[in-house]
């Protein structure tokens, strides 16, 4: 172990402490010094006069906001005989009651050796792992690690066999190890308020647990083998996103409580529903349930349709069918859904800002679905599984299906699964219609209708959030919609810049109806954190309203009545849109809410601009939000390198934003994604932002290296932004985000070259593929070929060649890279020249030699041919549809 450091230089000059205040400290074998404001002080001073003595200490409680905390925690190991340790933050509190997290991220390694230690509390710090020695404590009886950002336990976490009790409630776990089974002990287990999505089924085995409390998670299912816990007592299931629950769920014999409450259960086994002890208020019980069919009871008898990627079209006979697409996409056309046999045409598209709109604090979760024949209907309902990328939080949102029917977008009434090894997430909901679908992730919506008898309605993302109308409050019903996104104190801090601000969720209510309502609305919003009724200073706390595109906000403080309860504001309105309750010292708050609120809507992300290590003319760009910048590089690491990420930007889902090469680095203007020399992106911040490149100097690189730059500007910004947000920009250029370094090395110089050009034998014309489907010509092959690089000996071997013939191009050609893969490439293409699957052939093998990039390229070149070629026949009069169509229009 490291010395210790000497009591002066830790503490300084004249920190002696009497005799009698160090009796009065260590009373027996007890040390209390959390309740003193200097109680890490005094422990390195009594252990430095009376290291015996204290060595002896047993129970030992020390305050975590204290700076001194971590040099404290360097001689705690030496206390064998410590039984109890608190290790608690929270101690210190800000101005409106809140505590503030203690600052322990870690634990010196040596705690383990602590063997005599049983309980242990770490609550209120900022541990994101739990230290890999506590689970070396194997006396340890209590384990408290509440109130810190944990996102997972330890897969040894199981070695805990003596633990009793664990609570880690008001983290940030996501899921847990199946170890956790192996704590045979355990009697009380509190996991509320995480992140939860899942249980494993080695939870029951928890046979003597006799507490266990889930509640306030994003659980949508649990385990049957919870009905193994015969010992248990009471199961705190509220607050999660529950849509089924085991029959057996109340089987336990000594169950006195299980509280289902606040789900989304529609409906409940008789088994539970008829127990005395179960819970359910806050459920939509009794509501209709989207009619999913099952693939387990009738996938069996179907016929099972695979689209191999090649193909964009299947056909669905009217005994029904099962479809399952490359991408992921399934299908269930039940029998009788066709009268006779009908083509369906798909394809997947990259979300265009254009006409992809999304709303305020959407989130896109997938590329977008088309299929055609636009508008058919079937005689039963078509179900739509979609698979997504999974949001960070479902807790305050939710996953829906969007469709656009040509003119507007609407959300279907969607549910979210798990399905398949790995298992992915989908959405699954009942099409009306054939169209363009997507999936996004939108706020909760909560919505009711309102008769004229009145009703209540309340959000179910923070229940405290209350709308009471009134009897007559209108003539006819009408539907209201509620939406409530929470905003943090930090979020608040950071962007503010100012700590003692403190704000509300923001409530967003709409209507169907644009009349007024005639009684006055009550809404409940719970008061900004930190603020009661017993300390509220009126003259701080005002209430914003904003219009319904959140472009404004009004301090309506002194046009309403606010009543105050000791945790609520009551006030009464006749008509909606967004309200907000601030307290704040600060004069214009409206204009401050506003710039939180354009921030709300902001990501933070990197540029990341990397070269192939093999081939340093392939550039990787890659848009990447700031928490995933780490993991992406990590994954990237072996095959590319380059530059430190770019300073953080900000920008909007959806937002445009181009690449520009530049300093003497040119790129492909034939590119279908290239506008004016520069490379378009669209940002969406749960897709992959990403595009590889191949780049070429305007210089001879065989007597210099290109130092060039690749530079990142701003385009086109989605609607409803305010366009002083859109002129916040750093540099001269109001849309220039960043600039990172590209460098083209020197090329090595080769013995005996050619005088004659590398390129110097010929080829003879060659068009691959077909008119109907698309060619590709020689100029295409020549521009894969120059994106290639060294990946050409794999890609040969993919494309078909022997490895014979790999080896004598490579022998033939051994001075000179560029003619390998021209005659690798070619050599191919002749070969294959009469096979009409020839292009497809092209895109598998780059797909399985790595080049994802390449044959997206590929097969972009090959939709425009298939487009032209389409246009040319609807010219010529010759497409049977337009002809049909035509024939229509001329007999009428």
């Amino acid at each position: 172990m490291a010395e210790l450091p000497e009591v002066g230089e830790a503490l300084g000059e004249g920190s002696l402490v009497t005799a009698a205040l160090e009796g009065c400290r260590l009373a027996g074998n007890r040390l209390n010094l959390d309740v003193y404001p200097d109680g890490c002080r005094q422990f390195l001073e009594l252990f430095e006069k009376r290291r015996e003595e204290v060595a002896q200490v047993e129970f030992l409680r020390l305050n975590c906001n204290e700076a001194l905390i971590d040099s404290t925690l360097g001689s705690v190991p030496l206390l064998k005989c410590l039984r109890s340790l608190v290790l608690k933050g929270g101690h210190a509190k800000d101005e409106f009651g809140a505590c503030q997290q203690g600052s322990l991220t870690t634990l010196p390694q040596d705690f383990g050796s602590l063997l005599c230690l049983t309980h242990l509390d770490l609550s209120f710090n900022s541990f994101s792992r739990l230290p890999s020695c506590v689970t070396d404590l194997a006396s340890l009886r209590v384990l408290l690690v509440c109130h810190n950002s944990l996102v997972e336990l330890p897969e040894n976490f199981g070695r805990l066999s003596k633990l009793t009790f664990f609570s880690a409630m008001k983290n940030q776990l996501r899921d847990l190890p199946r170890s956790i089974g192996e704590l045979a002990a355990l009697q009380r287990l509190d996991l509320s308020e995480n992140s939860l999505q899942s249980l494993p089924d080695e939870i029951g085995s928890l046979y003597n647990c006799r507490e266990l409390d889930l509640s306030g998670n994003q659980l949508m299912g649990v385990p049957d083998s919870l009905a193994n816990l015969r010992s248990l007592q009471q199961l705190c299931l509220h607050s999660n996103l529950l849509v089924t629950v085991p029959a057996s769920l109340a089987s336990p014999p000594n169950l006195s409580r299980l509280d289902l409450q606040n789900n989304r259960l529609r409906s409940i086994p008789p088994e539970i529903q008829s127990s005395p002890f179960v819970h359910l208020r806050g459920n939509p019980l009794g509501e209709p349930e989207i009619p999913l069919q099952s693939d387990e009871s009738s996938s069996g008898e179907l016929r099972r349709v695979f689209p191999v990627p090649s193909e964009d079209s299947f056909t669905v006979t009217p005994e029904g069918c099962k479809v399952i697409l490359a991408c992921g996409v399934q299908f269930y056309f039940p029998p009788g859904a066709a009268t006779s046999f009908v083509t369906i045409h798909f394809q997947t598209l990259s979300p265009d800002p254009q006409w992809v709109k999304l709303r305020h604090h959407d989130i896109l979760l997938s590329e977008v679905l088309e299929l055609r024949p636009h508008g058919v209907e079937f005689q039963q309902e078509v179900q739509l599984r979609m698979p997504y990328t999974s949001p960070r939080t479902l807790r305050e949102r939710e996953v829906v299906v969007r469709t656009f029917n040509g003119q507007s977008w609407s959300d279907l009434q969607t549910k979210v699964e798990r399905r398949g090894k790995p298992k992915k997430h989908m959405a699954c909901c009942s099409i009306p219609h054939f169209s363009w679908f997507l999936v996004v992730s939108r706020l909760v919506e909560n919505e009711c209708s309102v008769p004229s008898e009145g009703t209540l309605l309340f959000s179910t993302v923070d229940p405290n959030i209350k709308v009471t109308f009134p009897p007559g409050v209108t003539e006819e019903t009408r539907s209201v919609t509620l939406q409530v996104l929470p905003v943090t104190a930090e979020e608040l801090a950071e962007i503010t810049d100012d700590p003692e601000s403190r704000a509300s969720p923001l409530l967003c209510l709409s209507q169907n109806s644009t009349v007024d309502f005639l009684r006055p609305v009550k809404i409940q919003l719970p008061l900004p954190p930190g603020v009661t009724g017993l300390t509220l200073d009126r003259s701080r706390l005002h209430l914003l309203h904003g219009n319904l595109q959140a472009q404004t906000w009004d301090d309506i403080t002194s046009q309403v009545v606010l009543e105050f309860t000791h945790l609520y504001a009551r006030f009464e309105v006749t008509h909606f849109s967004w309200y907000w309750l601030w307290y704040t010292t600060k004069t214009y708050i409206g204009g401050i809410a506003r710039k939180v609120y354009e921030r709300l809507r902001l990501y933070q992300v990197n540029f990341i601009a990397l070269q192939r290590k093999k081939d340093p003319e392939q550039v990787l760009l890659q848009c990447v939000p700031k928490h995933k910048v780490d993991p992406v590089l990590g994954k990237l690491h072996d095959r590319y390198q380059g530059p430190e990420p770019s300073d953080i930007v900000e920008l909007f889902e959806g937002e445009q934003f181009f690449a520009a090469f530049e300093r003497g680095i040119n790129i492909d203007a034939d590119r279908p994604d290239c506008v004016d020399g520069r490379i378009s992106f669209i940002f969406y911040s749960h897709l992959k932002n990403m595009k590889e490149i191949y780049v070429t100097a305007e210089v001879d690189r065989k007597g210099q290296a290109v130092k060039g730059q690749v530079s990142f500007y701003r385009g086109e910004v989605p609607d409803n932004v305010p366009e002083d947000a859109t002129k916040k920009r750093k540099g001269p250029d109001s849309h220039w985000l960043a600039t990172l370094p590209i460098k083209l090395p020197k090329l090595k110089a080769r013995s005996g070259e050619h005088s004659e050009p590398k390129n110097g034998f010929s080829f003879p014309p060659l068009n691959l593929g077909n008119a109907e489907t698309g060619y590709l010509t020689q100029t295409n092959l020549l521009g894969i070929a120059r994106r290639i690089g060294a990946d050409w000996q794999t890609i040969g071997l993919n494309l078909g060649l022997t490895y014979q013939q790999i080896e004598r191009i490579g022998y033939n050609h051994r001075e000179d890279l560029d003619s390998q893969i021209l005659n690798m490439l070619f050599s191919w293409a002749q070969q294959n020249s009469e096979d009409q699957n020839c292009v497809e052939k092209l895109i598998t093998a780059m797909k399985e030699s790595g080049r994802q990039d390449i044959a997206d390229e590929i097969e972009t070149v090959i939709e425009l041919g298939r487009q032209k070629y389409r246009a040319s026949i609807r010219r010529v009069g010759l497409d049977q549809e337009s002809s049909a169509e035509d024939s229509a229009i001329a007999m009428v």
